[in-house]
């Protein structure tokens, strides 16, 4: 029995080895939102398949940014919710093979307006509706470099007490996803940042 488990548990591990990985690097390029020199940061810790992060990124994102966006850097964290989410995974390569030819925000755009459609398919359609190099794309989603990424922010998320998303926080401080609470939090970090100029 075991010997014929193991051609089938290895043959995705020679599949991924046989994408060319020309042209294709690990590191995520994702650009933050709104002033990249700003000293007060949000960060968002999110999941693309997740439908309260689909309405906070309307109601929570787009008003902070439309309000603080010139005060604050807003970083977007990958928190793929794997057991809840089968398609979060492939959608946050997606999003970071998209960053790779300038189309971060773009891509989760469409993530976020297509959600009720996601699937690796439908992911590998955007890429042609963004207007990306659909074959550099796809063997970026195929060759799966961009996991280690994403998995780094999961971490990185679980260390700081994300146990769910969205997650936000304004400075490294948790605040309570509401857009009044981070407002509240923005103020009194830009207050705190020109107290001490």
């Amino acid at each position: 029995m075991k010997s014929r488990l193991l051609p089938v548990l290895l043959l995705p591990l020679l599949l991924a080895a046989c994408v060319d990985m020309t042209g294709l690097s690990a590191e995520s390029v994702r650009p933050p939102k709104g002033n990249p020199n700003a000293v007060v940061v949000v960060t968002e810790f999110a999941d693309l398949q997740c439908p309260a992060c689909k309405t906070a990124h309307a109601t929570i994102t787009a008003p902070l940014l439309a309000k603080y966006g010139n005060v604050i850097r807003f970083e977007y964290k990958h928190f793929p919710l794997r057991m809840l989410h089968p398609h979060a995974m492939v959608a946050a390569m997606g999003a970071e093979c998209a960053a790779d030819q300038g189309k971060f925000w773009e891509f989760v755009e469409k993530a976020f307006a297509s959600q009720a459609q996601m699937s690796k398919d439908r992911i590998k359609t955007w890429a042609g509706e963004l207007m990306l190099d659909t074959e550099l794309f796809n063997r970026c989603l195929s060759s799966e470099i961009k996991e280690d990424t994403i998995l780094a922010d999961y971490e990185e998320g679980k260390n700081k007490g994300v146990g769910g998303t969205p997650t936000f926080f304004v400075n490294g401080q948790p605040v309570e996803t509401d857009l009044a609470k981070i407002s509240a939090a923005v103020e009194e970090a830009v207050a705190g940042a020109m107290q001490r100029l």
